[in-house]
This record gives structure tokens, sequence and C-alpha cells, in this order.
């Protein structure tokens, strides 16, 4: 072979390999969505300034008033992913507001997978409130009290959402599992990319005692405040999913929540949660379902 020739063929051989490491780099860094500053991944939306990004974008908070609430969401669209972000919810007399951070897709057939925090009168709980959609079909609402107070300081809430389950969590323990139980004929969130999304609103027509205690708003500005955001997740971009089916391989650690299941300790510590802390389930609620317990609900029993 002429040596120019060799030369040549030699760099279009280290072309190809960089090429190739600098794809398999790419894929690695797209399936660890986010991590970075909330400004990076999140537009507040609406509230007319009552939104705001402080301290270098690290922190986000919603306030509510009595002529608006706020609200933002990410600037990507998730397909499957492991989401966390730390909430401080509002302190003091919060009764009538609620704090909602959620999962959603658009149209008349959205999926959505909710956490509500519904405000209550001083030195009473807080209810977490948490709902599945799946093809604009939600009613499978769960609540829970925390056995922390949620307004002294920051707390990790999770969505766990895989192909096999959702998985709602706060710090590190699991609350709720929701199993895709398709076989059953229940459909699953899996077809439709969601966006996240967080409010503070007024809703005092229902969301503390069924509406009987009023928002007080000599208390306000209600602020809810946000950070550490951190997103394991599938981003949908132009039709296609940064991940594909090679991705969850290439990084056992990043690809891990793809497959994530409870083990052992983690279904007792949900055990534990259900047992202790759980008011309603709409699994036991044989009032409103006369004509039999949801589907997913008798393949638990």
């Amino acid at each position: 072979m002429h040596p120019f020739t060799f030369k040549l063929h030699s760099v279009l051989i280290k072309a190809s390999m960089a090429s190739m490491l600098h794809f398999i780099l790419l894929l690695g860094s797209l399936m660890v969505a986010s991590a970075g500053s909330l400004n990076e991944n999140f537009d507040i939306t609406w509230g007319d300034g009552r939104g705001k990004m402080i301290n270098n974008g690290n922190l986000l908070t919603l306030s509510l008033d009595k002529a608006s609430g706020s609200g933002f969401q990410s600037k990507n669209e998730y397909l499957f992913g492991k989401i966390d972000m730390q909430l401080k919810l509002v302190a003091g007399n919060s009764a009538g507001t609620v704090t909602a951070y959620y999962l959603s897709s658009k149209g008349s057939t959205w999926d959505e997978i909710d956490f509500e925090f519904l405000g209550n009168l001083s030195g009473d709980p807080y209810i977490l409130h948490t709902n599945v959609f799946s093809q604009g079909k939600g009613n499978r609402e769960q609540q829970f009290y925390l056995w922390f107070d949620p307004t002294a300081d920051f707390h990790t809430y999770s969505i766990l959402w895989n192909p096999q389950r959702i998985v709602f969590s706060v710090d590190g323990t699991p609350i709720r599992e929701f199993k895709n139980s398709e076989s059953m004929g229940v459909p699953f969130p899996k077809n439709q990319p969601m966006k996240i999304y967080s409010s503070l609103w007024n809703a005092d027509d229902w969301a503390t005692r069924g509406g009987l205690v009023k928002t007080d708003w000599t208390q306000a500005p209600f602020t809810a405040s946000y950070r550490n955001f951190k997103a394991d997740a599938c981003v949908w971009s132009n039709g296609k999913s940064s991940c594909n089916s090679k991705a969850p391989s290439s990084s056992s650690r990043n690809g891990a929540w793809l497959t994530q299941e409870l083990d052992s300790t983690s279904q007792e510590r949900l055990k534990w949660v259900q047992k202790n802390y759980m008011i309603y389930n709409y699994c036991s609620d044989t009032k409103r379902f006369p004509q039999g317990l949801p589907a997913e609900c008798r393949s638990t029993k």
C-alpha cells in the first residue's frame, strides 16, 4: 500500500472511532436527561411574575394571592423516566390552596401522573393526593398524610415511570405503586410523552374539608419552593425517544430504572406507609363502585 494511502486509511479509521465514541457519549448524556439548574429545564408559564427563578436558577418559587396563582412546565417531554424534585410547601394556614406537581400529556385521551398537596389550617396535616390517568380516565385516587411537616424543609418527591409500573415515592420511601395491568384490559400510560407541570392555585371550593374551609387571603401571598430537580429519563423530541434498545444496557446505572421494581425492603416500606398514613384508597371504596371495584384493584387482592 502506498504510504499516503495507508496514512489516509489510518486517519479515516481514527475519525470513524472518534465519531462512534462521540455517539456513545451522546447517547449516555441523553439517557440522563436533566440534572442542571431549574431555569435550564423549566419555563414559568403563568402567574404574571408570581413565579420566580432565584439563586442563579437553582431555586424556583411559585406564589398565590387573591388575584392569581402561578405555574411552570418542563422544556422537555418524557416517555418513561425517574423524576425527582425537592419541594417545600406553603407554611402556616394553607387551607384552600393546592400545590400540584405532575406529569401530563395533551389531548382528550391524555395520560397523567399526579402529586397534589392539599393545604390545611395551621397545625393540621397536609393531604398528599395521588392519581393516575390513562387515556383520559382517572378516578384512581389514593390520599396520604405525611410523617413529617412538609412546610418546615425541603423533601424529595419522586415518580418512577417505566413500562411495567408507576411508583410514587417520598424521600425514597415508596407510598404507591400502580402496575401495568393491560393484560386485564386496564390502559397504562406508555405511548404518550408527557411534560412536567407544577402550579399553586386556589381551590377552596373543594380542597380543604370538602370546601368547608375557605382560603384566608389575609395570609397571602402563599409560596411554595422547588429545588434539586433530576430526571433520569427518555426525552421525546421530533417523534423519537433519546433511548433506544441499546441505550438502557449501555449504562446499568443510568438504565436501571427502565426495569426497576420494588425489592422486598421497598415493599415492606410501602406496606408501612399504606397501613399508617393512607387515608383514602379508591380500591377500598365499594360504595363508589357498586358494580365492582376496578380491575387493577381486584388483581391486588
